[in-house]
């Protein structure tokens, strides 16, 4: 039947050839299902993104209502009229645009109040003024300084 021993391995490969490696089809279903994972994360990591972004926005809003009450009390005579000149107010205000991608801050200060409100990530409206207020509002008053 055999002739030699070289005709032994050639039969040998051609049996084992066939499986050797993966087709086309096979390649393509793998990278298809690599790319709908891939997307599947992509997603849930930029929403997780967006909530820590607003997470520090609402955190350094805080951290401003007690910057400012700080600096009413070491100038109650003129009030809260220098306080956008101060550095840490105004590096919060920084970090602030920083956060959200966007220079959509509003700040208003007059002699006797203070509001700050910006656009978050997820399309809220989140404000802090002198009273203490701190939350959703629509309107960062510019006469009377506060969020209500």
């Amino acid at each position: 039947m055999f002739h030699s021993s070289r005709d032994k391995i050639k039969l040998f490969m051609k049996k084992n050839n066939k499986s050797a490696g993966f087709t086309i089809i096979e390649l393509i279903v793998v990278i298809a299902i690599i790319a709908v994972l891939a997307a599947i994360v992509l997603v849930s990591v930029t929403q997780y993104i967006a909530k820590g972004k607003d997470s520090s926005i609402k955190g350094t809003m805080s951290s401003m209502a007690t910057i400012a009450a700080a600096y009413y009390d070491d100038h109650t005579a003129t009030g809260f009229v220098g306080l956008l000149t101060t550095e840490p107010f105004a590096v919060g205000i920084i970090g602030i645009e920083k956060a959200n991608g966007a220079n959509n801050v509003t700040v208003n200060v007059i002699s006797s109040a203070w509001c700050v409100q910006t656009k978050m990530n997820d399309a809220t409206n989140w404000c802090v003024d002198y009273s203490g207020y701190k939350g959703t509002t629509n309107n960062c008053d510019n006469t009377a300084a506060n969020c209500q």
